[in-house]
């Protein structure tokens, strides 16, 4: 006990640095775990507050799951959260690693910042800005993708209506707002990589891209695994705003923008249905749990020092 105090002492600063974010995880990770029990009851509001009335509602075991997993709802919004998710995380990876080599390469430093500070704004803005955004350009009447299309003769579409351009519209949107900000860790990792190995390649005669191909990614591949572990941690889970503000919660698009986070906003907002809408929740996080296992311990098998733990 007393070498437990010693170390709480001497490591006291680095534990009042991490306080704040292990409050945060308390209050907004560890705490709302309690709340899960609502997917094995059928929850009943009531004025006493939502833990009386938790305690209150009768349990009805599985039920909640059996009555998400018997609509067609299901196969389609897991259908949709995996699909998107798979294209996104691949194509944001290459798309970020190749933004960061192409930073990386500049000359002018000083342009290379402000290239930079363009492609990471995107990220900062709401997905409410973003919907507004993509409005100005889809709109049937004054959008200006109508109007460019005008004037080679073809006609308006109705683009909130037509659920057959939304799967390429919401990845490209997806892109757009975060490949900035994925691009920054991997720049951070190949501005540490040793310069020598550059110039000692450059001596052997290697082009630039025999460069990039035989040192950058060799070198990124730990970090871009690791990225893609904890991507793929929360492939179960989409981006509410972007299928919900983006499309305008069209309902002729519901074919491809519903997902399972869009599916459980809906369930509380129109029915009220908090049991169920947990076990959705729940359901996101196991799979996304066991997803994380099984891809760390493959890639531990392959390579032991690119997996979490």
């Amino acid at each position: 006990m007393t070498a437990f105090l010693k170390n709480l002492i001497r490591n006291r600063v680095m534990l009042f640095m991490v306080l704040p974010g292990a409050i945060w995880f308390f209050f907004f990770s560890y705490l709302p775990l309690v709340g899960t029990i609502a997917a094995f009851k059928e929850y009943r509001f009531s004025r006493e507050g939502f833990w009386a009335s938790l305690a209150k509602s009768e349990w009805v075991g599985w039920d909640n799951f059996k009555f998400l997993f018997s609509t067609n709802d299901a196969l389609l919004i897991t259908r949709n959260t995996l699909l998107y998710n798979i294209a996104i995380i691949f194509l944001g990876l290459v798309f970020a690693v190749g933004l960061a080599i192409l930073l990386s390469e500049l000359i002018n430093k000083r342009l290379a910042k402000i290239y930079q500070t363009g492609m990471f704004l995107p990220y900062f803005l709401s997905w409410v800005i973003v919907g507004y955004f993509v409005f100005s350009f889809l709109s049937m009447d004054r959008g200006m993708l109508n109007q460019i299309i005008g004037w080679f003769g073809v006609e308006p579409i109705q683009w909130y209506s037509e659920a057959k351009y939304w799967p390429y519209i919401l990845i490209f949107v997806a892109l757009w707002k975060t490949i900035g900000y994925n691009s920054i860790v991997y720049l951070a990792s190949i501005l540490g990589i040793d310069r020598s190995l550059y110039e000692a390649a450059m001596i052997d005669g290697a082009s630039k891209w025999q460069q990039i191909r035989n040192i950058t990614i060799p070198l990124l591949s730990p970090i871009i695994t690791i990225m893609t572990l904890l991507a793929v941690g929360r492939i179960f889970y989409a981006d509410f705003g972007l299928f919900y503000q983006v499309p305008r919660d069209s309902g002729t698009l519901y074919s491809v923008t519903n997902v399972i986070d869009t599916y459980v906003y809906r369930g509380l907002k129109t029915s009220g249905e908090i049991g169920m809408s947990t076990a959705a929740g729940l359901y996101q996080s196991i799979v996304g749990f066991v997803l994380v296992i099984i891809s760390n311990y493959v890639v531990r098998k392959i390579d032991k020092d690119s997996s979490l733990f």
